[in-house]
This record gives structure tokens, C-alpha cells and sequence, in this order.
């Protein structure tokens, strides 16, 4: 490590969207900082691994072009987000169906508007959303959310999120036949266990945007936040075996002084820093990446199972909704299970069937699982936890609000702006317009 980083006003432990998020905060206040990662990459559980040609992200976190952390976080100006577009495919009754969900967070009187249109005209097909009145009442539903400002969606009564869901009057089949595997997809939570806060939350950011991919893999976030800070800021494979408020003590370089220290790790790794910490439970969960001639499936969609005749939740041909992750001439599919790594077999045959086509020329490239993937989020869950221990010590991270991208990124803020108040230091928000591809 080089000699400047023996002292340092902030040592950050951890270099995930957290960490990093804090570091550009504290940095641009003139703050000297120092990250400390034991891994040697960045980004944490945002890591893509590199196989042939192909980009394959490990948990592989939906994000929504509404997150507002993604516009307020220096270094994310060149991030270009890759769209599900049209958006989204509920399997359900051996068919496909679009979930065209007339919602937009730049017209919410528009989205009723539409909501009303199509509760006015003839009933179609049941459908997994339901008939046309409960397609009309979901749209309607979503567009009161998305014209909910998110304090107040944080003040409302907190109920598990199926529970919550059912009090507003949506159908059981709307909610099993979308909500539950739309909610799945965002918080990687199939029982609807979720506090109907953050549930809230995760639709109020759906329903107001669009969901996306970083282009180029999930890794790329991290990696963009890192080199965009000063040289010498953060360093990787270096273990931290204690903290105090003036210290952190490393395996490889023993201590470094410092005026605070920001604890940006995941919750079980902060645990062992400071026993007492609350460890959450978590959402297990596993990635399947396949390779095939050709995409079973020709357009940029994120696919729900609906039926749950498998064990898939979700799957998505990556390669047409982002190019740039699989070479010219094959597709890329990745499928999310919520749970422990089932048989390949098993796998390919639920595809066969969500897909509608043949998976036996599909080639397994990895399969990535994480039984500590996501913070469980269940009632009753503070979505703003605090990031002060006491002055000089301060946590960050997605167990300490939202266990989305946008949770971690303003977790990492809040606590930064918490040791910058110690410090007598005061900031300015400022928000950009992120690229977003055709």
C-alpha cells in the first residue's frame, strides 16, 4: 500500500456500491479517503464473470432508469442502462402474454386515463393479470404508486407485502399471476414476505420507469464508480481484522490512523466487526447461464413464470437486451431460481417450456449461487437504518435499507453525509440524465 495511505480522515471497509457511493461523497467534499477491499475485484455481489466471450452477472440485480442514486452518484455519467423493451412476458397457461401496464412516472393522469379506457372496453380472455376490469384496476393501482412520493409510501402501515396487496382490493389472480412474479424478480422473494413498504417502493420504481441491465455486465457499475476516483482511493486484497473510531487494523499493512471509519461490507462481514450488529436472514439465490445457436426468443423481454410448474422465476435471452454480453453468432439466456441449484436437467426442461422451444443443443456455461444473495427484507423493516453508530463510526450497505442497487448506492450516501456533519461539512444534491439505449 503506498505510504499516503497509512493515514487517511475516512477509511471505508469494503468496496461494493456502498463503500464506493460513500468514497465519491466524501471525496468531493475534499475529505481524503481510503477503501479497503479483502477481495480482488470491486463491487461485491455486483461481479460478472468473463467465459468465452460471454458477460455472465452473478446475482444479475434488475435496475429501474427511475433509481434516483443512479443520477445523484458522481462517476455513473458514462453507465449507458440496456432496457427490457417492450418490457415484460407473463408465461402462464402455455402461453405468453404482454404485460402492457400503461404506466409512466412523467404522467400518472395519463396512466389513469388509460386504466379508465380499458376498464371501459369488452372484456378479453382471462389472462394472468386477469380479465380487463382487473388489468384496469392493476394499471390504475400502479399509477396511484408511482404518484406517491416515497416518504410517504415509507409512512403507510406495514403488512407483509401479499397481505397488503390483497387489502387493496387487487385480485388473487392478479397478484399470483403478476405481482407475485414481477415482486419475485425485483426482490428475489417468491412468498411475498417482503414489508409492503419496500414492496412499495419496488413497484413505485417499476411502475415509474423502466426496467434495464447495465450494459456491458453488472460489474461495470462498480468498476465505473471506482476509476472515477482519485488515484490511489481504493485497494483491493487488503483484509481488515479490526476497527475503532482512529483505526483500522489489516492482515497485510496492520493499522492505518484515520479521523473516522465508514463500515461498507455486507451485513455478515460487518457482524464480525462489530458483534451486535443485526444480521439479517436472506434470500438464496441461483443464476443459470446458457448458450444457444439462436435466441429462443426475439425480443429485449424479461420473462415470468406465472404457473411455477419449475423452478425458474425468471429468465431473459441477455443477448437481446444487451449485445455487448455474449460474441457475435450465439445468444446468451440467463435464468434466475430463488433457491438452492436444481438439477441441469430440470433446468433445461422448465425452459423448453417457458420458451416454447427445444433446449437440447443449449450449452451450460456457469451456474452461480449465492446462498446469502439478498438482505430479507420482512415486517417490521426500517428502511432507513442508521448509518451513525457514534461519531467516527458509521455502516453502510443494503442490509441498512432497500436490498436493491438503489438501497446500497443511498446507504453509502447517508452515511457519508453522516460524517461530513461530524466534520462540520454540509452538501448539495445534483442529479444527471443517465444514457439509455435505443
Amino acid at each position: 500500500m503506498p505510504e499516503p495511505a497509512r493515514h487517511a480522515d475516512v477509511v471505508i471497509v469494503g468496496a461494493g456500491v456502498a463503500g464506493l457511493s460513500a468514497a465519491h461523497r466524501l471525496t468531493s467534499a475534499g475529505v481524503t479517503t481510503v477503501v479497503l477491499e479483502a477481495a480482488p475485484y470491486v463491487g461485491g455481489r455486483m461481479s460478472t464473470e468473463k467465459v468465452d466471450g460471454f458477460r455472465l452477472d452473478r446475482i444479475g440485480q434488475l435496475l429501474t432508469t427511475t433509481y434516483p442514486e443512479l443520477r445523484r452518484t458522481p462517476g455513473l455519467d458514462s453507465l449507458v442502462l440496456r432496457p427490457f423493451s417492450p418490457g415484460i412476458l407473463v408465461h402462464g397457461e402455455g402461453r405468453h402474454h404482454r404485460a402492457a401496464v400503461p404506466v409512466s412516472a412523467r404522467s400518472a393522469r395519463g396512466a389513469l386515463s388509460a386504466a379508465r379506457a380499458l376498464a371501459s372496453a369488452p372484456l378479453r380472455p382471462t389472462t394472468p393479470l386477469g380479465g380487463g376490469l382487473d388489468q384496469a384496476r392493476l394499471g390504475a393501482a400502479l399509477a396511484r404508486i408511482a404518484a406517491t412520493p416515497v416518504e410517504r409510501l415509507l409512512a403507510r402501515p406495514e403488512l407483509p407485502a401479499r397481505a397488503a396487496l390483497s387489502a387493496r382490493g387487487l385480485p388473487a389472480r392478479t397478484i399470483d399471476g403478476f405481482l407475485r412474479p414481477l415482486l419475485s424478480a425485483l426482490l428475489c422473494d417468491p412468498h411475498l414476505t417482503t414489508s409492503s413498504r419496500c414492496a412499495d417502493l419496488a413497484l413505485h420504481a417499476f411502475a415509474g420507469g423502466r426496467l434495464c441491465l447495465p450494459e456491458g455486465g453488472s460489474d461495470v457499475l462498480p468498476d465505473l464508480l471506482a476509476a472515477a476516483l482519485p488515484t490511489g482511493t481504493v485497494h483491493t486484497n487488503v483484509r481488515v481484522t479490526d476497527i475503532s473510531t482512529t483505526s483500522v487494523t489489516t492482515a497485510e499493512h496492520g493499522h492505518i490512523a484515520c479521523r473516522s471509519v465508514l463500515l461498507a461490507t455486507d451485513a455478515r462481514a460487518a457482524a464480525a466487526l462489530l458483534p451486535g450488529l443485526r444480521v439479517p436472514p436472506f434470500h438464496e439465490v441461483t443464476v443459470v447461464h446458457h448458450a444457444a445457436p439462436e435466441p429462443p426468443l426475439h425480443e429485449p423481454a424479461l420473462l415470468l413464470d406465472a404457473d411455477r410448474r419449475g423452478p425458474v422465476a425468471h429468465t431473459s435471452v441477455i443477448s437481446e437486451v444487451d449485445p455487448t454480453r455474449a460474441p457475435a453468432g450465439r445468444a446468451l439466456i440467463s435464468s434466475t431460481v430463488l433457491g438452492p441449484p436444481p438439477p441441469e436437467r430440470t433446468v433445461l426442461a422448465h425452459l423448453a417450456e417457458l420458451y416454447g422451444t427445444s433446449t437440447t443443443h443449449w450449452e451450460l456455461l456457469t451456474v452461480h449461487h449465492t446462498r446469502e444473495a439478498v438482505p430479507a427484507m420482512s415486517p417490521p423493516h426500517d428502511a432507513r437504518r442508521p448509518v451513525r453508530l457514534l461519531s467516527g463510526l458509521y455502516v453502510c450497505g443494503d442490509h441498512r435499507e432497500t436490498s436493491t442497487v438503489q438501497g446500497a448506492l443511498h446507504s453509502g450516501r447517508r452515511a457519508a453525509d453522516a460524517a461530513l456533519a461530524d466534520f462540520g461539512i454540509r452538501t448539495v444534491n445534483a442529479e444527471r440524465a443517465l444514457p439509455t439505449a435505443a
